[in-house]
């Protein structure tokens, strides 16, 4: 099966069946997402939705954020993977939200990029999400899936590789969504170990399936 056709058969499946997906992330607006995606570096969204709304409570805002101190701010997010360092992270991005941006979230992913704890994946994930901007984020489940599936070559073996040949080859206005779909199928499906191929609907046009689980079946 040609490349072409294995992304429309993940297109037309995804875009038929979950039409709106969403991050699992909880949140009520862009400074609020913002917060929850630094926070969700090697952690899980369900951690992190544990912690977020007592942290939102205290810090409703840019600017009581940028007010208070790694101390107090560690002191809400403990449970969470690298409080130290996500802690400093938070308080120097809320002042430069405040400092820099008028205390709203940029738009750009460059700019976002320039904020204390934003790396490339997060600012697409905020330009994804926020903005519904064609910005591909790929973390451990997009890197994985997409490899599988064969949507993009396993000679892709960065995170940028791997975002630039998705991006080129998914139409502009469904990249935010197609983002949400790999990570989704990642986390629940086409899991690290023991992915459930038997009862994944992507399996007729995947080719880990193809190369590995067929071979397996034969052979037992």
């Amino acid at each position: 099966m040609q490349k072409k056709e294995r992304y429309k058969h993940f297109l037309d499946y995804f875009t038929q069946n979950f039409p709106e997906p969403e991050t699992e992330l909880h949140y009520s607006n862009p400074y609020e997402l913002l917060v929850a995606v630094v926070l969700s570096a090697q952690c899980t969204d369900k951690r992190v939705n544990m912690v977020t709304p007592k942290l939102f409570e205290r810090f409703p805002d840019p600017e009581s954020l940028a007010a208070s101190d790694s101390e107090e701010v560690f002191t809400y997010i403990r449970s969470i993977s690298y409080p130290n360092n996500k802690a400093k992270h938070l308080v120097g991005l809320g002042r430069m939200l405040v400092e820099q941006f008028h205390s709203e979230v940029p738009s750009t992913v460059e700019d976002l990029q320039k904020l204390p704890g934003v790396g490339r994946k997060t600012a697409n994930v905020i330009a994804s999400v926020i903005f519904s901007m064609p910005a591909m984020a790929v973390d451990t489940h997009v890197f994985r899936v997409s490899r599988r599936l064969g949507l993009v070559p396993l000679t892709a073996k960065t995170p940028l590789a791997v975002e630039k040949e998705l991006v080129s080859h998914i139409p502009k206005h469904l990249i935010h969504k197609a983002h949400h779909w790999l990570i989704l199928h990642g986390r629940y499906v086409c899991t690290a170990r023991n992915p459930q191929c038997f009862q994944c609907p992507l399996s007729p046009f995947c080719k880990y399936f193809e190369k590995n689980v067929k071979i397996d079946v034969f052979h037992s």
